[in-house]
């Protein structure tokens, strides 16, 4: 059976997933998850995408982003096989680090953009580990949490220079 052809065209607006094979941690360490950010801020760059919001989960990642050439497929494809060979060489591994193709949701920037951004940015505390936690305690992790665009977006001087913020700036 064929794939079903992805929707692209100049401006389109995207959830991004991808996933580990197997639901295994596609971050082992903080040095995968640097070289993760490096490679999608030079990714982002090379493809003239932009990027409103993200996080890094140990299995898999969110991306809200925009592609003013209509171009996902080649900076998806870009971006996640410089990644998976950044990953198997530092770890001495071969194969498949994804399960199956990235899933893309498209959205309509005028009405959801800072709805996705808020879905992506409150990932970490949908966690089973976390889902049942007090409320502060949920609200202390994922201000703190490091591998999600959301301290640039409470805190400007923590903003990446590749983020663009929900508002346009």
């Amino acid at each position: 059976m064929a794939r079903p052809l992805r929707i692209q065209y100049p401006g389109a607006v995207y959830r991004v997933t991808c996933r580990g094979n197997e639901r295994k941690a596609i971050f082992r360490d903080d040095a995968d998850r640097k070289k993760m950010l490096q490679i999608l801020a030079a990714s982002i760059k090379n493809y003239t995408v932009k990027l409103y919001s993200y996080v890094l989960m140990k299995n898999h990642f969110h991306l809200l982003l925009e592609t003013p050439l209509g171009n996902l497929s080649e900076f998806m494809r870009h971006f996640n096989i410089t990644y998976t060979g950044s990953f198997n060489r530092r770890h001495g591994r071969v194969g498949h680090l994804y399960q199956g193709r990235y899933k893309s949701i498209l959205g309509d920037k005028a009405s959801y953009l800072t709805i996705l951004s808020r879905y992506i940015h409150l990932n970490p505390v949908r966690t089973r580990a976390m889902a049942k936690g007090p409320l502060r305690d949920r609200l202390t992790y994922l201000t703190r949490y490091p591998w999600s665009s959301l301290p640039g977006y409470l805190t400007g001087s923590k903003r990446e220079p590749y983020i663009r913020l929900c508002n346009g700036s």
